[in-house]
Order: structure tokens, then sequence, then C-alpha cells
């Protein structure tokens, strides 16, 4: 959730969904910029009601544990499924610096999420990340996971993925 715990109001109005998809997505971006100040990989996630509140943001979670299950992703759709209503889950949209992998869309999926909008492709990302033991990639599309539910689940993206891969410029040589 937001630092007070509550959701807040972005201010801010879209001319269209293409700008609002836009805005909350670097929003993302800057999520990702703090998780690596706190010495982290640089991904995240929020999650945003119809109305356009920013219900929950997450970095990712990697450390200090080295839970390689920490996903920003997944720790939003799990903390939505805690403390979200199914209804508002159903509207709103998860919006990722990258695209979910397979653990995180099913984990989307579950919470019953309706859209999602990421940054950087999941292809993409392995071209970063190679085969790095912190981020063994996956080259599924979150699209497929997804397809292979029994309710849709809305994707936009990759959109805004130089921006996105911007991020991960040297971060994974060490």
């Amino acid at each position: 959730m937001t630092a007070d715990g509550e959701g807040r109001s972005d201010e801010t109005h879209f001319a269209d969904a293409d700008q609002r998809d836009a805005h909350f997505l670097r929003h993302s971006f800057a999520v990702a910029r703090r998780s690596m100040a706190h010495g982290n990989h640089p991904f995240a996630a929020i999650l945003v009601d119809a109305e356009g509140h920013v219900l929950i943001e997450a970095e990712n979670g990697y450390m200090p544990d080295r839970d390689a299950t920490a996903h920003a992703e997944r720790l939003v759709a799990t903390l939505a499924c805690t403390s979200i209503a199914p209804a508002v889950r159903a509207t709103a949209t998860l919006y990722s610096s990258a695209e979910p992998c397979a653990m995180c869309a099913g984990a989307i999926y579950w919470a019953g999420i309706g859209r999602v909008v990421y940054g950087l492709s999941e292809r993409r990302l392995r071209d970063f990340t190679g085969n790095h033991p912190e981020n063994p990639t996956l080259d599924l599309p979150c699209r497929e996971v997804f397809a292979s539910g029994q309710r849709a689940t809305e994707v936009s993206g990759p959109l805004l993925e130089d921006e996105a891969a911007a991020l991960h410029v040297g971060v994974w040589d060490k």
C-alpha cells in the first residue's frame, strides 16, 4: 500500500487511456529505481483502481532473504487478495516495470486482477540478464499464461520499453 496505508488519488487528469497508462507505468519505473536504491533488483509493480487511486505499490523483494519468489507483481497480487475486494481487483490495472513472468502472471490471474500494463518485455529482459543466477528469465509471455485461464486478463505491453530497459543497463553485468 502507499506509505500511509491508504490508496491515494492521482490528481492528474488524462486526455486518454494511453496517457493514463504512460503516467502509471512511469510511476512503476520510479518505484523500480527506489527498489535498486534499497539494494534490490530494478523491478516494481503498482495496482491502480478504475478511478485512478494507487492501491498498492511493491518493490522487488529478493533481498535480504534471497527469496526468488518475491517478485513485485507477486507481492502485489498477494496483498491485493488479502486487502481488496474481488470486484475492485477485477477492474484494477497492475502496472509493472517489466513483463510479469509465468509465476507472477499466475498470481495475477488467481488474484483476479483484470488488466496488466508492462514496460520491458520478458524477451528483452533476457537480453540484459542472460543466464544470471539471480534472474534465470523464462521465455514465456504473460499473454500465453493468461490465455490458458478461464477468465480474461487484458494485457498491454510492452510500452515505453526503452525507458523500462534503461533501468537494467549495467545491473546484470556484475
